[in-house]
């Protein structure tokens, strides 16, 4: 697990990624804004050792806010992983998280799944 800035910033964003049937999956949980941007590229990068098509599921059910930072990411990494056949997928968008994907059109371009569950099938 990545927490960027410490457990006494529990509104900050946490990593935690883990791998299900070759599904990366990464858990998200706190702000998705500009101090955090980078930690969750590279989280949401290939990773040494990752064979054939990049797929991933992004569960941010804990993601409390985003900005443009983090939607850029999402935008970035979906086209990367689309590039080399693989896909992004968002699982558990719920609540201002919803309306900021929705309002930029993000769920147009990445698919989304209530559940990781859901996500991975």
């Amino acid at each position: 697990m990545t927490d960027n800035q410490g457990t006494s910033r529990p509104d900050r964003l946490s990593i935690e990624e883990s791998t299900v049937d070759g599904i990366r999956v990464v858990t998200l949980r706190g702000e998705i804004d500009h101090g955090v941007k980078d930690a969750l590229q590279q989280a949401l990068s290939p990773q040494d050792g990752d064979g054939g098509a990049p797929r991933i599921v992004a569960d941010v059910s804990g993601v409390t806010f985003i900005d443009s930072s983090g939607i850029n990411v999402f935008i970035h990494t979906h086209q990367r992983a689309e590039a080399a056949q693989g896909w992004l997928r968002l699982a558990g968008v719920r609540g201002s998280v919803m309306r900021v994907v929705q309002l930029v059109g993000l769920d147009a371009v990445v698919a989304c799944h209530s559940t990781v569950e859901e996500a991975l099938t």
